[in-house]
């Protein structure tokens, strides 16, 4: 399985944030120390292009971006310090995102080792996330003619909300948002499917919920690409999350996604999005155990 990563995807927002933004390169190493992956498997992406983002942000969003206009109400609302590196981040996830997509057509399944911003609405950004790159992911691909129909699998433990809306009423894109009710946004536009989950939520429930849903949502819509935001904040000792799914359970959520997905031989993209363990090195093993698990199925090994 080809993974997909840039140095440059951390914009070193600091060890006093929240979002350890440091993350995405220790994937990365855990990947190539495990062999999971070997440096052939990886792969550098393009940065977005402005004309890939005005698929989906505004022209004005787009323009704040790159030009450092945000005012202080976009800053606070982000909730990220702005910095042309933090910028170029975004644009490299959501590169990343478009490559991930291409590759998982190709070869069935490929990982971003970042990715998965699904707060950000087509005209501003909010709760870390400046560029929806799942959206701009599928937006590319369909202008490109590749595919038609695509299916967003969110299992972050926070709703989907800007992706919700980038796709309301599009008949395309089918989203799927499976996240902790009592938890940020208070706002949750409403996705094709929303399964709005109890406060500690464990394994059983929560794997019964998504077998059912995936397996629906799946045959009912019949999507040409799915994209999997794989989320490591439903852990049970996430600082930003209510759920109790523990280290297993999450293991098995990924399987149960992906391997749903590949049965129907539906190509399959897994982005990270959020993850704030109190221990940095429990995030960075949820992400790389997805990216094992996605492996295993791409090899049959693991159904």
């Amino acid at each position: 399985m080809r993974i997909i990563h840039h140095p440059g995807y951390d914009p070193h927002f600091g060890q006093q944030h929240v979002f350890p933004s440091v993350k995405f390169q220790k994937v990365r190493d855990r990947l190539l120390g495990d062999a999971t992956a070997s440096e052939a498997d990886l792969l550098r992406p393009d940065p977005a292009t402005n004309d890939d983002l005005l698929l989906v942000h505004t022209p004005a969003w787009v323009d704040a971006l790159t030009h450092g206009t945000l005012t202080h109400a976009q800053i606070v609302r982000l909730e990220v310090p702005y910095s042309q590196a933090m910028v170029r981040a975004f644009r490299l996830m959501a590169g990343g995102s478009i490559l991930a997509a291409q590759i998982a057509l190709e070869d069935g399944v490929a990982y971003n080792c970042g990715g998965g911003f699904h707060h950000a609405f087509a005209g501003h950004g909010e709760g870390f996330c400046a560029v929806n790159d799942v959206a701009v992911a599928i937006r590319v691909l369909q202008r490109a003619g590749r595919i038609q129909r695509a299916m967003v699998i969110d299992c972050d433990v926070h709703h989907g909300n800007g992706t919700a809306a980038v796709f309301a009423d599009d008949p395309s894109v089918f989203t799927v948002s499976l996240h902790q009710f009592k938890n940020y946004p208070a706002v949750k536009p409403p996705s094709n499917i929303d399964v709005h989950l109890n406060n500690g939520t464990g394994d059983a429930d929560y794997l019964d919920i998504l077998h059912r849903l995936c397996h629906r949502a799946m045959a009912d819509f019949t999507p040409q690409l799915v994209f999997y935001v794989a989320g490591a904040d439903p852990y049970e000792n996430d600082q930003l999350g209510g759920l109790s799914l523990t280290l297993d359970g999450l293991r098995d959520r990924d399987r149960v996604v992906i391997s749903a997905a590949r049965q129907r031989k539906i190509p399959v993209a897994v982005t990270l999005a959020g993850g704030y363990a109190e221990q940095l090195e429990d995030t960075v093993s949820i992400h790389a155990a997805t990216a094992q698990v996605a492996c295993s199925v791409a090899a049959g090994s693991f159904r």
